[in-house]
């Protein structure tokens, strides 16, 4: 059963942004922005920074491909952008030390990192429409803000779940 953990937290996150992106996406905020949920890449950047690159890198691909098939109507950015994200949060913690503030920044880099490329995806094909700096506005300052916020609140939680979890693997 332990070992369901943090397969069933990765589902409950996919689930809850996707919950979260419905729910977010009326009027709520003042009508013009759009917030975007990204508790798929948190949990990915913590799984590989607090457990391991492998382990990272897989839920990256899984959920990417959940994510591409179940919520976008492009298959394949998520499934290579979180794997490869993975890859490269295991080389910058090389680095970096892997403490809570470092985390958190880092997640919030590659939630940026991830917003940036998918608008320049969704500018190529066509389907966005919107300049650069409106972009910045309505959609990621927004959506950093909230990501932002659930990183304040589940970072600790999910840090000591996650180094717990390892622990318990390597004891096997």
């Amino acid at each position: 059963m332990k070992r369901l953990i943090l397969p069933l937290t990765a589902f409950l996150f996919f689930i809850i942004e996707g919950s979260f992106a419905n729910l977010l996406a009326g009027n709520i905020f003042g009508g013009d922005k759009i917030i975007v949920p990204r508790f798929i890449m948190i949990f990915v950047a913590f799984v590989t920074i607090y457990g391991t690159r492998r382990n990272g890198m897989v839920y990256g691909f899984v959920l990417g491909i959940m994510y591409d098939v179940v919520y976008t109507e492009i298959l394949g950015i998520y499934m290579f952008m979180l794997p490869f994200f993975a890859y490269l949060i295991a080389k910058i913690m090389r680095i970096l030390q892997s403490n809570l503030i470092v985390t958190i920044l880092t997640s919030l880099l590659f939630i940026t990192l991830l917003e940036m490329i998918v608008y320049q995806i969704n500018i190529l094909i066509g389907f966005a429409h919107i300049e650069f700096n409106t972009f910045l506005k309505i959609r990621l300052v927004p959506t950093l803000l909230l990501n932002l916020a659930f990183l304040v609140v589940f970072s600790y939680p999910l840090k000591r779940m996650i180094e717990k979890q390892e622990l318990e693997s390597d004891g096997e």
